[in-house]
C-alpha cells in the first residue's frame, strides 16, 4: 500500500484526493492547506485522513512515500525540490516548475534521490488525446500542416501567473505529443485588462521543423467555454472538442491541393474535396483517474511514465520562451532545448517500490 500525501486541496487537490482514494495500491494518509476552512472541508469529506497545515508534517518517510502537490504554480519548485530531497516520490500538477532551470534541478534531485518525478499534464491520459494521436500516427491525415488550438472561458483569473502559465500547458502537452517533439521557435502576443502585470489573453504561435506550426489561444475573459484543438494534414482533417459529452473526434475528409491541368487560372488554380465525416469510437475513461493510477503505478511498479520530469520541462521550455516573446512585444524566441530524455523503457528509479518504505495503514 502507497501512502500518499496530498498538499493544497483547493480547487482541483479533492479530485486528486478522491481519484487516488479510489487506488486499491494507494491510501491518502495526510492532506495539507493553509486555508483551515477548506481543510475541515475535505477533512471530513475522508474522516480517515490527517489534515495538517504545515507542509513539512507530510514529508516525511515514516508516514508517507509519496506527495501530490496542487498548489499554486510559484511554490511548485520549493515544495517538488523538498519532497525529493526527502526521498519521496512526487506529483506535481502543470506546469512543473516556472523555469527550465528549476525542472532540470528537479529531474537531477528525483535521479539522485531515486524517485519518481510525475507531472500532471493530464489530458495525455485522455482516451480522446490517445485516439488522435493514434491518428496522426496511422498517417490517415497525412503530412500535418498545423494544429490549432482554443481553450476559453471566463475566469479563473488568476493574481500570480498570466494566462499562459495557467491554461496553455494543457494545450502544448497535446501539441507536443501529436508533434512528436519540440518547436524551434515560438512568438507570443497577448493584452493585460484587468491588470496590467497579468496577461488574461495570448495567442502563442509555434514553429516545427518540416514546416509546421502550432497555434494556441487561451483567454480568461471569453463568454463561452470552448476547449477545441484542430489538426489539419495534407489528406484529411481532425477536430478535437473535449467539450462534446459523445463524439470528441471528427474526422473531415476534406482538403485542397493544387490543380493538375497547367491551363487553370483564378479560382481554378485549386481543387477543393469535401468527402465524409465520421467520429471514431472512443472508450472513455475519466482521465485524472487513469493520471492517478499511472502514478501509483511507476512508484510499484518502477515503470517510467508518460509524462515525467523530461515531459514536465519541454512544457515549461516552450512556456518560459513564450513568456519571454510576451515580453518583448511578440519576437520570435528560441526554444532552449535541454538533452533529451533516454529513449530506452528501462525504469527511471528502482525496478520496484523498496517494500520497506511502504506499509499498510494498520502500521501507521
Amino acid at each position: 500500500m502507497v501512502r500518499v500525501g496530498v498538499i493544497g486541496v483547493g480547487y482541483w487537490g479533492p479530485n486528486l484526493v478522491r481519484c487516488l482514494q479510489d487506488s486499491p495500491e494507494c491510501q491518502v494518509a495526510y492532506i495539507c492547506d493553509q486555508n483551515t476552512n477548506r481543510l475541515r472541508q475535505i477533512c471530513n469529506r475522508f474522516p480517515d485522513v490527517i489534515g495538517t497545515t504545515d507542509a513539512s508534517d507530510v514529508m516525511r518517510r515514516d508516514r508517507v512515500d509519496a506527495v501530490v502537490i496542487a498548489t499554486p504554480i510559484k511554490t511548485h519548485y520549493r515544495l517538488a525540490a523538498q519532497a525529493l530531497d526527502a526521498r519521496l516520490h512526487t506529483f506535481v500538477e502543470k506546469p512543473l516548475a516556472t523555469t527550465s532551470d528549476e525542472c532540470l534541478d528537479l529531474i537531477e534531485r528525483a535521479d539522485d534521490a531515486n524517485c519518481a518525478l510525475f507531472v500532471g499534464h493530464v489530458f495525455l491520459y485522455s482516451a480522446a488525446v490517445a485516439k488522435l494521436k493514434e491518428i496522426v500516427d496511422s498517417g490517415e491525415l497525412g503530412d500535418i500542416y498545423y494544429i490549432s488550438s482554443s481553450r476559453l472561458n471566463l475566469g479563473l483569473v488568476q493574481r500570480d501567473v498570466n494566462v499562459l502559465w495557467d491554461l496553455a500547458p494543457h494545450d502544448l502537452s497535446i501539441i507536443l505529443e501529436l508533434m512528436g517533439h519540440s518547436p524551434s521557435t515560438v512568438s507570443c502576443s497577448g493584452l493585460a485588462y484587468l491588470d496590467h502585470a497579468v496577461h488574461e489573453v495570448c495567442n502563442l504561435t509555434m514553429r516545427f521543423r518540416e514546416n509546421r506550426i502550432g497555434l494556441v489561444h487561451v483567454s480568461w475573459l471569453d463568454p463561452h467555454k470552448r476547449r477545441v484543438m484542430t489538426v489539419v494534414g495534407s489528406r484529411k482533417m481532425a477536430v478535437y472538442d473535449d467539450i462534446q459529452p459523445l463524439e470528441k473526434i471528427r474526422i473531415y475528409d476534406h482538403g485542397v491541393q493544387t490543380a493538375t491541368d497547367p491551363t487553370s487560372f483564378g479560382e481554378f488554380l485549386y481543387s477543393y474535396r469535401y468527402g465524409d465525416i465520421y467520429s471514431p469510437r472512443i472508450v472513455e475513461t475519466e482521465p485524472l483517474r487513469s493520471e492517478m493510477h499511472s502514478f501509483i503505478d511507476s512508484i510499484v511498479s518502477g515503470t517510467k511514465p508518460k509524462t515525467d520530469g523530461w515531459n514536465g520541462l519541454r512544457v515549461v521550455e516552450v512556456i518560459e520562451a513564450a513568456d519571454k516573446s510576451l515580453r518583448d512585444s511578440g519576437g520570435h524566441v528560441l526554444v532552449q532545448h535541454a538533452t533529451a530524455h533516454p529513449s530506452d523503457n528501462v525504469s527511471v528509479h528502482a525496478g520496484a517500490l523498496d517494500k520497506t518504505l511502504v506499509t499498510s495503514a494498520n502500521e501507521n
